[in-house]
């Protein structure tokens, strides 16, 4: 009962794959992507050590050992999402991968892919389950977060809880800056065990279990109180003509969307966008605004990517707000997947 389906929780969570099915584990099992609201599998036609690595590296549970076929974790139901998937081994996920399109295929779930791990790289990391994932790329995402310590999620007790510590948790998840830290279960009570307690961190840890705390399974509290937080969202493409995959950059920081200036923008700053928005490969990075000016703050200025981050705020640049733009000089991308409905 330790992998994430197995957990009830699949409903209100947002994560790009899971594993499931028989005998699955933290870091082995059946794969399943979630795509138009759906759940759903992977065929195993082509399926292998690097694409399963693929996987496992998202899901921080070390190197691929196996790449199972045939159903080994038996059958999953819903829609096979994707077939023919074909990676390198470095892509971020599944769906950069080179595949037939997503619900083309020619497969039963007998077929249904899998992935077996290594594990290592795991303990002390963090998940949400999102509490509201109708909108994904709305602001303000209502998460309940939980640690993972001896084999089984937690919860962490809300004492003393705030900012900065909700600070790590977003950047381990990669979901920006938390605009809040809520207390005494806000979002619903957990279940299990309540791993950490007084957590006290500074906001540039990498995990929580870096943060002082009264140590694994000391605490006082219950479950009512679970803390929980809200973080940022993904970057969105607006203005004229704008679609899914193309249009001007915006991102959300401290509770305001804005736009990003195009001193030096260049198609490795726009690949960074494409790939966090699952749209392909850049085609475009616009200047001048071209769909049309934004309003609101300019959050980024000399934007300097190398192509691989996972977010526009790794990146180097000058800092949020630090700029000599207008609006005149919003950044837009164009991406090869354009012409996808968002959903």
């Amino acid at each position: 009962m330790s992998d994430f389906k197995l957990l009830n929780f699949v409903s209100q969570m947002y994560l790009t794959q899971i594993l499931a099915g028989l005998q699955s584990t933290l870091c082995s099992g059946r794969v399943e992507i979630y795509q138009k609201n759906s759940w759903g599998t992977v065929c195993d036609d082509g399926w292998d050590l690097n694409d399963a690595e693929v996987v496992c590296r998202q899901l921080k549970c070390g190197t691929a050992l196996n790449a199972p076929h045939s159903a080994h974790f038996g059958r999953g139901t819903g829609p096979i999402w994707l077939n023919g998937v074909s990676c390198s081994g470095s892509e971020n996920s599944l769906t950069e991968c080179q595949h037939r399109g997503f619900g083309t295929q020619n497969c039963t779930h007998q077929k249904d892919a899998g992935v077996i791990c290594s594990g290592e790289n795991y303990s002390g990391s963090s998940r949400k389950i999102l509490i509201n994932v109708s909108n994904p790329t709305a602001p303000g995402h209502n998460c309940i977060v939980e640690t993972y310590h001896s084999n089984s999620w937690g919860t962490v007790c809300d004492d003393g809880w705030d900012l900065n510590d909700a600070e790590v948790v977003c950047r381990q998840l990669d979901c920006g800056t938390a605009l809040n830290a809520t207390q005494s279960a806000h979002f619903g009570e957990g279940t299990g065990e309540i791993w950490l307690d007084d957590v006290s961190c500074s906001g540039s840890e990498s995990s929580l279990t870096e943060c002082q705390h009264r140590g694994f399974g000391k605490h006082n509290c219950t479950h009512q109180n679970d803390h929980t937080l809200a973080d940022n969202p993904l970057p969105r493409l607006a203005g004229l003509q704008s679609n899914r995959c193309s249009g001007r950059v915006e991102i959300y920081q401290r509770k305001r969307w804005g736009t990003v200036c195009d001193d030096g923008w260049d198609l490795n700053d726009a690949q960074v966008v494409c790939g966090q928005l699952e749209c392909g490969i850049a085609l475009n990075a616009t200047q001048s605004a071209h769909f049309g000016e934004g309003s609101g703050p300019i959050w980024l200025d000399d934007v300097s990517c190398s192509g691989s981050e996972r977010s526009l705020t790794e990146c180097q640049h000058r800092g949020f707000v630090t700029h000599d733009c207008t609006h005149s000089k919003d950044a837009g991308v164009i991406c090869s997947n354009f012409n996808i409905k968002k959903v």
